[in-house]
């Protein structure tokens, strides 16, 4: 799947969310959409996919409102804190180490939790790599070494030379076209970064804690992954700070959501066996990540992008996988257009 539709689906797979949370909360209490950008741009392209890839994505999200009632009472108790808004958080936020993408909130009490949603995949936070980003200083807190700088300032450099020279020409250059774009670059670059990371987690405490921290961003979520081809729905709970799983007044949930340990040390940092572009981390605790370097963009630009992904979490997380045919008997024709209409208060507030 081209990443161009994967992302249109995936911001389609939101706005399925935030009608199936409509579907299955309404009743007996007030809930309000708020209106942006983010929703207006998820409406269209849930409205633009064909029939069969919206009841994929409809049956995707019931089951993972299913899973989520069971373990958050104030999604359905109201207890005196009505409304219940529903919203979708702009891209940004994840840059701002925020990576959910539904918020489900009661301003009353402050209370809030979110889902990071997931189509087909795994991803966590992207992040980029240039002659001119401090990964270290902005992913950690400790500034990168000149030694690092030193290895990948360079190799940069070229990369926009050579973009400048194809746009001076006319004629931009494409990745595709550079047949040796792994040895030149990637693998170079990677093995800077190896190097410096290391270097850092030797000499400062808590690196593994706040790269973990730093990829899985500063809130506590649900994670919503659809498997189409399975027909089901995984969700995990990523409760680092305990925010998840707040009882509403004395209704408690049916299950405890236990902490997440984070890691204390490395136990590997390198490349991924037969690969020239991927390396994994192995952490203790559980945690093992991937990280695969590449363009976001068909042409040549000076940086590179991270597409990381959560290979293991700790064997504490509570993981949960729901069967989309739990819900065939709900009415696939509701479409949030008509369905708020009818039923939601809509906040027209574009924020």
């Amino acid at each position: 799947m081209g990443t161009g539709i994967q992302t249109s689906n995936g911001k389609a797979f939101e706005y399925a969310c935030i009608i199936a949370l409509c579907e299955h909360l309404s009743d007996g209490q007030e809930i309000v959409i708020k209106q942006s950008p983010q929703m207006i741009t998820a409406q269209r392209l849930y409205d633009d996919i064909s029939d069969d890839m919206k009841d994929h994505l409809d049956d995707a999200a019931r089951a993972s409102v299913r899973i989520i009632k069971r373990l958050e009472p104030q999604l359905c108790e109201v207890d005196g804190n009505e409304p219940l808004y529903l919203s979708l958080q702009a891209d940004a936020a994840g840059i701002k180490g925020d990576v959910r993408d539904v918020l489900c909130l009661r301003k009353q009490n402050g209370w809030e939790i979110g889902l990071s949603c997931k189509h087909n995949h795994h991803a966590v936070k992207h992040s980029r790599l240039s002659d001119t980003i401090d990964f270290g200083k902005e992913w950690l807190g400790i500034p990168c070494s000149k030694t690092y700088f030193n290895k990948v300032v360079p190799l940069f450099t070229q990369l926009r030379v050579i973009r400048d020279a194809s746009k001076t020409k006319g004629e931009p250059i494409l990745w595709n076209n550079m047949s040796d774009k792994a040895e030149k670059y990637y693998i170079p670059i990677l093995e800077a970064f190896i190097e410096e990371l290391k270097r850092i987690a030797t000499e400062n405490v808590n690196i593994p804690e706040k790269l973990i921290r730093y990829l899985l961003g500063r809130y506590d979520f649900y994670k919503v992954i659809t498997d189409d081809k399975n027909r089901t729905t995984r969700v995990e709970a990523v409760n680092i700070a305990g925010t998840l799983n707040k009882q509403s007044g004395h209704l408690k949930a049916i299950t405890k959501i236990p902490l997440l340990k984070m890691p204390m040390q490395f136990y590997h940092i390198g490349f991924k066996p037969g690969s020239n572009n991927t390396i994994e981390v192995v952490c203790d605790e559980g945690w093992q990540i991937s990280m695969r370097i590449h363009s976001a963009s068909s042409k040549i630009e000076p940086s590179l992008k991270f597409d990381v992904n959560l290979i293991s979490l700790p064997s504490s997380v509570y993981t949960q996988v729901e069967p989309w045919d739990n819900d065939l008997n709900q009415n696939r024709s509701q479409r949030l257009g008509t369905y708020a209409k009818k039923i939601l208060k809509i906040d027209n507030t574009v924020e």
